[in-house]
């Protein structure tokens, strides 16, 4: 039988507030000792009352704005119970019928096709302490609680289960990510544990209306173990259904070593949590004034930002698309190209090869290290500078590609480097001259070729003349000089 996908996904941001979510200790938990950001309120002690975070507060309507979201003028806290050793309280304030923001949409593109992405609710939280699992060294054992993420802002978007494919997964999370980043309300780091994702996945016979029984994946901690879970529990619930048995509503794990999904715990349902109204927070009247306060706060997008890039930089659609998919790139990038002190064609140029250099060896080198743009040994000035050797023929473009990883490396200039270990380009023709000499005496045979009306052999040539130089010849002089010899011989 052919199925349909149906997903749903939860996501779980972190805000970037100075102070946690309902007291005034400070929200900086991953680099602080353990259990030392902690009161009376996250620790969860009788007597204590919590105050909401205005920030976070804010931060939550700003997000539900950027998703054409509706901002209801009432809104309120509830007790969410359950009895988990991570939560202080034995429960969790949180939001249940009455969110901050809801119905929003989300654009995304997959599977060469546009498709619109309900957004159900955006709604705010706070976080759970974390449990560590000590085993080993002939220890019984045990767990250890780390208090300081207890009560942490953390802002929860739901979808609706519109999704129908894992690309389609995938491309959301990436255009939110993306928004959250734009908007400065988290870091949005999967690796710290401020951007989460839970799954939720069925799938129902093609052409049934009625959803089949949900699965919910939790434990993903990137984009790709959200894509590579949802690939793997597809086809764990094929192989249930077509062997005539139901799935099982429950919460399941992924684990990266073993690359599937795993039973974790029966899934529970919303009256499970015993929802009732938070009885120590008052219903929080969001005004309209300020609502208009915060939309005008939104920044430029994405979106907004790559049309931009198009008609100020004349950079082609998906050069541009790729340089704002992430914040931190556009950012290099206009830093970059606000270092040219050209205008009109020169400046284009300028801002065309800036892209190049981001898009193409920047990020290898990125990529290889594992490092973020704006983690590169490799500043915008760096960049600037040595496309400004490169266009005063000082390097060639080749040679430039050797400076930028040694600029990578060692974080000097590429001036610095280039002084350091003579890489200026040759432009005397008399030393290119020798150099080609060398190379067709060297290579009888790719003369030939070139005499038999191979165009190739030439080219073929010029690259000896570039080894023999170091790459340090000016290329243009090589090719004429080489196509002047070779004609010579004739």
């Amino acid at each position: 039988m052919e199925y349909e996908t149906v997903i749903g996904l939860e996501v779980h941001v972190q805000l970037l507030t100075q102070s946690k979510m309902f007291c005034s200790c400070r929200a900086d938990y991953q680099t602080a000792p353990a259990n030392s950001r902690v009161c009376p309120v996250c620790l969860g002690l009788p007597g204590t009352l919590p105050v909401i975070n205005k920030k976070a507060v804010e931060y939550t309507i700003m997000t539900g704005l950027a998703l054409g979201c509706e901002i209801p003028g009432l809104t309120k806290f509830d007790r969410k119970n359950y009895p988990y050793p991570d939560l202080m309280k034995g429960y969790q304030i949180s939001q249940y019928d009455m969110p901050l923001a809801m119905n929003g949409t989300l654009d995304i593109t997959a599977d060469g096709q546009d498709r619109q992405v309900r957004v159900e609710r955006v709604h705010l939280e706070e976080d759970v302490s974390k449990l560590q699992h000590v085993n080993g060294n002939n220890d019984v054992a045990h767990s250890l609680v780390d208090v300081n993420r207890s009560g942490v802002p953390l802002m929860e978007v739901v979808s609706h289960p519109d999704m129908r494919s894992p690309e389609e997964a995938r491309s959301y999370l990436t255009k939110l990510h993306s928004i959250i980043q734009y908007l400065g309300v988290s870091t949005a780091n999967a690796q710290d544990g401020s951007f989460r994702c839970d799954a939720n996945i069925s799938l129902r016979p093609i052409g049934q209306k009625e959803y089949g029984t949900k699965a919910e994946i939790k434990n993903m901690n990137s984009l790709r173990a959200v894509f590579m879970a949802l690939n793997s529990e597809i086809e764990r619930q094929k192989k249930v259904l077509d062997s005539g048995e139901r799935v099982v509503q429950e919460t399941r794990g992924w684990s990266d070593e073993r690359n599937t999904t795993y039973s974790q715990r029966s899934k529970e349902e919303a009256h499970d949590y015993r929802y009732f109204p938070e009885p120590d927070l008052p219903p929080l009247v969001v005004d309209g004034a300020w609502i208009e306060e915060i939309r005008n706060k939104i920044p430029e997008l994405a979106t907004q930002r790559l049309t931009r890039f198009t008609e100020q930089y004349g950079l082609s659609e998906y050069d541009a698309r790729l340089l704002t998919n992430s914040k931190a790139t556009a950012d290099f990038y206009e830093q970059t190209t606000g270092l040219n002190p050209q205008s009109g064609t020169e400046g284009g140029k300028f801002a065309k090869s800036v892209s190049n250099w981001i898009l193409g060896d920047l990020s290898r080198l990125s990529n290889l290290k594992n490092l973020e743009i704006e983690e590169s040994p490799v500043s915008p000035e760096h960049l600037a500078e040595l496309i400004g050797l490169v266009d005063q023929d000082t390097v060639s473009i080749s040679l430039a590609k050797t400076v930028l990883e040694e600029v990578f490396e060692s974080g000097d200039s590429p001036t610095q480097i280039v002084e350091k270990n003579g890489y200026t380009q040759i432009s005397d023709s008399s030393a290119v001259e020798s150099a080609v000499s060398q190379a067709i005496d060297a290579n009888p045979q790719a003369v030939a070729d070139f005499m038999g009306g191979k165009e190739t052999a030439a080219k073929f040539l010029v690259g000896q003349v570039m080894k023999i130089t170091k790459g340090q010849a000016k290329p243009d002089l090589v090719n004429r000089l080489v196509v002047v010899a070779l004609e010579a011989i004739k």
